[in-house]
């Protein structure tokens, strides 16, 4: 499991000019599922975004989780995420799970996620056509592999 982690101070997802989805302060995750995910790695990956402290304290430092502000995560399912770009220019989505296996992953997230926030995720719409808008702040963005918990 990969995804790109974005601290916003608002998010937004439509599909066909309707909105699905929308935060105020808080994190915008886009993620990408590959064919051996597990349970152990959704269940970190839920973990690891609650607890990451890249919101500021007092002093101006990040050292407060998205749990301490009371923050909101609005998720977005993205396969371009394990595009492998090696051979040629056009990416091969070799390493993304089909449809069918990934939205089982992608549900399973989200309702981890709602566990360790303890509150409601906004969600995009699996497998459709999305426009995300989002207001970007600091910028702070995180890239996170499962498979590469180092990377």
């Amino acid at each position: 499991m990969r995804v790109v982690i974005q601290r916003v101070k608002s998010a937004k997802v439509e599909v066909n000019n309707h909105e699905v989805g929308c935060i105020h302060k808080g994190l915008l995750v886009l993620c990408g599922f590959e064919v051996e995910e597990s349970e152990e790695d959704l269940q970190w990956m839920a973990s690891k975004i609650c607890k990451l402290r890249i919101f500021d304290d007092e002093t101006e430092t990040m050292n407060l989780s998205i749990k301490d502000i009371s923050g909101e995560i609005l998720v977005v399912s993205q396969f371009t995420l394990h595009a492998s770009t090696k051979k040629g220019c056009r990416p091969s989505y070799v390493r993304a799970a089909p449809s069918s296996l990934a939205i089982l992953f992608y549900n399973r997230f989200l309702n981890l996620l709602e566990i360790e926030l303890g509150s409601k995720i906004a969600a995009g719409v699996f497998g459709k056509m999305m426009e995300v808008s989002l207001v970007n702040s600091g910028p702070v963005t995180i890239v996170i592999d499962s498979k590469n918990k180092e990377f």
